[in-house]
């Protein structure tokens, strides 16, 4: 082994403080076992990056600081996207000849451990459920679920805006969807003008999605009891952090639902967790993997919180780590944030990934043992290029890495297994049972209920007024009075409210009328004054030419000597 290498990676890698062991540093095919890789406890809340390309290995990195964390007392969330990191509860295996073997070429003896995992779920099926309402979801993230487009966000966000000035609820999609029908019928386009009023079409169109998300079956998803974010911070009785798994294997076909859920969830830390600046440890390490499902076609605004929270949740405890193909995927403004790096290998097969693995290389501290682009492609399963900040927060060298095992089961656990960690978390009994209490679509409709009861009730007092009797007497000619049957009330009440609808409209049109002749009262006035400017301009353009001219110089002079008695002279 080189010794200047080794002298490098044993200074640049010190530590006086705890941290998590990635691995031992190579330099070509010899791994060196007297330095460790790692990273202290107190600088994984700078966020990090996992990448790499198909079967690298970055899962296996996930799970081994997952693990680790725990072990340290740092509760852990991870998005699992393939359903294979519930191995997390079972401890490894520490028979496997390929473990023992590569724990021993590093340097670090294998110790097999289970960790406590609590399963979560978006549908209900593979963990306890988690909901979120629509009104904490808010009209951004919701229009990303939705698909909606800026001028339709805008849209949701003015309906936002009502609900909470009519003190309407929304907490699940049906709520959404009844408020949304309203300000599209014949009396609710009434109550829409204060706002300055909304295309009908448009309306349709996130009604529209409204109902496909429906069909997808997200709707279980927002509603009662929200989830509480403060259950993804504790630890287990004997002091080990507990590890929150999000399944998601059976919402794959949903990408924006559960990316977007992530966002909310980020957003709930952020707002919740009180400023603790840095810590010896942080409070929560959050794992995204599949992470570019985040940033694929966010609109800018999105993106802009995307950045706003990895800036501003470190000094909360919370460190943010994304896992996926190519540092590329991740917007350079949020790239930019995340100090600690594990590059696994990446391959280059089409000009598009030749072009993404030199900007990737180009993020790299340079150094003298490696050619940064052949190393990355270089690189086998289970090993990467690292670099993480250092107590003084400042990079480490970079180390072409070969990462320790993970003391967990390599594996997802079977169904049996799976379906008792369900059941036995204690999240499962706290959101399993829905709750339903009024909101937006229960008082919508009893309103509507009340107006049309309420008009229903003035035609039938206004019909025996006019003459027509009231049930139980008698009308001329000695006939009982007929009472007007439900489908006469409907259309009575749709014409008081095409009524009031006409009054409104007459009254725009005057006021408009009123307006426009205010204008052009202005616009005469200021005509006349303008003629009047030009006019005083054409005189005096005149008197200016008669000034300068022979003729006009030769009065001059006859009417000064005609003054000062100069003429004749």
């Amino acid at each position: 082994m080189d010794a200047s290498f080794h002298d490098q990676m044993a200074a640049g890698y010190a530590l006086k403080e705890p941290g998590l062991v990635l691995g031992g540093p190579m330099l070509g095919e010899e791994v060196d076992p007297a330095a460790h890789v790692q990273v202290a406890l107190s600088m994984l809340n700078r966020h990090g990056l996992i990448a790499g390309a198909t079967g690298t290995g970055k899962t296996k990195t996930l799970q081994l600081m997952a693990g680790q964390l725990s072990s340290a007392g740092v509760p852990v969330f991870i998005a699992d996207v393939k359903g294979d990191l519930t191995g997390l509860s079972v401890a490894g295996d520490a028979s496997s000849p390929k473990v023992q073997e590569r724990a021993a070429s590093i340097g670090v003896p294998f110790v097999p451990a289970a960790h406590p995992v609590e399963l979560v779920s978006l549908s209900g099926q593979l963990g306890a459920q988690v909901r979120a309402t629509v009104h904490s979801f808010g009209p951004l993230l919701l229009g990303k679920v939705l698909d909606l487009n800026e001028t339709q966000t805008s849209i949701l966000s003015l309906i936002f805006k009502y609900c909470d000035d009519q003190s309407l609820p929304l907490l699940d999609l049906a709520d959404l969807r009844t408020t949304l029908r309203f300000l599209s019928s014949e009396e609710g386009r009434a109550a829409l003008a204060e706002y300055g009023g909304i295309a009908p079409a448009s309306l349709g169109v996130i009604l529209r999605s409204i109902v496909t998300l429906e069909q997808e079956g997200a709707d279980v998803f927002f509603g009662e009891p929200e989830f509480d974010v403060d259950d993804l911070l504790r630890v287990a009785p004997d002091g080990r952090g507990i590890v929150t798994v999000l399944e998601l294997s059976d919402v794959m076909d949903k990408p924006r639902l559960f990316s977007t859920f992530m966002l909310w969830m980020l957003a709930q830390l952020y707002h919740a967790l009180p400023e603790v600046g840095d810590l010896p440890k942080p409070r929560l390490c959050f794992f995204f993997d599949e992470a570019h499902l985040l940033f694929e076609d966010a609109s800018e605004a999105l993106l802009d919180q995307v950045e706003q929270t990895a800036r501003l949740i470190r000094s909360k405890g919370v460190g943010i780590y994304f896992v996926t193909q190519a540092p590329t995927d991740v917007p350079s403004a949020v790239l930019a944030q995340l100090g600690n790096r594990v590059q696994h290998a990446l391959r280059a097969f089409t000009p598009e990934d030749a072009d993404a693995l030199r900007k990737t290389a180009r993020t790299f501290p340079t150094s003298t043992f490696y050619d940064v682009e052949q190393a990355i492609t270089s690189l086998g399963t289970g090993e990467a290029l690292v670099t993480v900040l250092s107590p003084r927060g400042v990079p480490t060298p970079l180390a072409a890495t070969r990462l320790a095992p993970p003391d967990s089961l390599m594996a997802a656990v079977d169904p049996t297994a799976l379906q008792a960690l369900v059941t036995s978390g204690s999240l499962h009994a706290k959101y399993a049972t829905p709750i339903d209490r009024q909101s937006a679509h229960e008082i919508i409709t009893a309103r509507i209920e009340a107006a049309r009861a309420a008009a229903t009730a003035g035609a039938g007092g206004a019909a025996g007024t006019g003459g027509a009797g009231v049930a139980g007497t008698a009308a001329p000619g000695g006939q009982p009075a007929r009472v007007p049957s439900a489908a006469e009330q409907r259309r009575e009440v749709a014409r008081q409210a095409r009524e009031l609808e006409r009054q409104r409209r007459e009254a725009e049109r005057a006021a408009r009328a009123a307006e426009r002749e205010a204008r052009a009262e202005e616009r005469a006035a200021q005509a006349a004054e303008r003629a009047r400017q030009r006019q005083v301009e054409t005189v005096m353009r005149s008197g200016t030419r008669i000034l300068t001219s022979r003729a006009g110089q030769q009065v001059i002079r006859g009417v000064f000597g005609t003054l000062f008695g100069t003429r004749g002279r």
